[in-house]
Formats: C-alpha cells, structure tokens, sequence
C-alpha cells in the first residue's frame, strides 16, 4: 500500500503512528524500502503532543533499549514555560519541597507525552518496567494518579508541612482519595527520604557538587 500510495500522491516524506510499540522498527525500514522517503515524523501515542520529528539514530537506542536523553531533555524543554520554571525554582529554594510543588512536577511530567514512551527514554528504565508484575507502565500511571488524589485531597496547610499530618488526618485523606492510611503512608515516607536528599544537594557547596557529578560519570 506504501508503494502504490507514493505512486500516485508522489509523496515528499511518511510518518509512522504508534511507535510505542518496539515492532514497528520493521514497519520503518519498509516504507523507507519501499516508497525511497524519509520518514518525517512518528507518532508514539493518540495526542497531538505524542506527534515528534523522527531521529533515525535517536529511535535505533531507543528499540535497543539504550534511551534516547535528548528527546526527553527536548519534550521537557517544550512542555515547561520558562516564567513557570523560574517560578518554580524560587518557591524550592524559598519553602523547600513541599508536597504542593511535588505534585506540580508530578503535572508537568504528564504534560510531556505518555509515560510509556518517556521511559523508553531513559536508559535500562524499559527493561526495569518489563520485570514488574503485569504491565509496568500500567502500574507506573496508576502510582502517579494515586499520588496526585492523595495529594488533592490534603488541605493547604497539609501540602505544604506534611509534619501535621497526624493519624485522623490521614484518614481523612485516605476517605477523600480513595486510598489507605497504608498508601498515604508510604507516599510521606518516599517523600521524607527525597526531601532529606535535596536538603543534602542544597548543602553542598558549587565544588562538592561539581566532583560528585564528576563522580559519576
């Protein structure tokens, strides 16, 4: 149908939909094959936003397993506005995390494009998804909508000192989200541990930080 179709419109380029799934790298070298275009774009979801410039090489690590940083640093760098970001970043280092500006992050990551196709993204994160019990990035959209109604759920003063959350409030707040004193638990436990981790980033001076990057590298 590819060949047939360029015949007849003498096509410039193709973009290829549902590139969430690994099978269609085939699909790509065919119609490359078949009509001699380039493929333009390619979808990897059913939203307009899921549309991106096809990056040959981009997409080969991707099916490899090996992760594709620059598109992700791309899709965050399109999705963020700069006023907001600036915003953002004063409110850290003025208040702290607060689970008010956790939850705020947890939507701009929604904005970028469907999760699945971010954690092809990010190196060995797709093989760690395809470990977990069913399917993991099922499992992931579901963690990150409970966490959000948790969150919701939470008054003002609550989103932004979760030290008051005593044991009725967190009952409250399980009734509200529709989750368990369990679940709200394990949410300020995660939550302590990446606040304690920032506040040791903070404390770090420009050096330190600099030789820890370097570290891992």
């Amino acid at each position: 149908f590819a060949g047939i179709f360029n015949e007849r419109l003498d096509v410039t380029g193709t973009i290829l939909t549902k590139m969430d799934g690994d099978a269609r790298g085939g699909a790509a070298l065919s119609i490359l094959s078949v009509t001699g275009k380039p493929i333009k774009f390619v979808g990897l979801g059913e939203k307009l936003e899921a549309l991106e410039v096809f990056h040959p090489d981009r997409m080969a690590q991707r099916i490899l397993g090996m992760g594709d940083v620059l598109s992700l640093i791309e899709k965050a760098e399109a999705s963020m506005d700069r006023e907001s970001a600036v915003a953002t970043g004063q409110k850290l280092v003025k208040e702290g995390l607060t689970l008010e500006l956790f939850r705020d992050q947890l939507r701009n990551i929604k904005k970028m494009g469907p999760l699945d196709s971010l954690i092809k993204m990010l190196p060995g994160a797709d093989k760690v998804m395809r470990q977990m019990e069913g399917d993991g990035t099922q499992i992931a959209e579901k963690e990150l909508k409970k966490i959000e109604a948790i969150i919701d759920s939470m008054t003002l003063e609550e989103r932004r000192d979760h030290r008051i959350l005593n044991g009725s409030r967190r009952l409250r707040i399980a009734k509200g989200s529709g989750t368990t004193v369990q679940d709200i638990n394990q949410l300020i436990k995660r939550f302590t541990e990446m606040q304690n981790m920032m506040k040791k980033f903070q404390g770090m001076g420009p050096k330190k930080l600099k030789n820890l990057i370097r570290g891992l590298r």
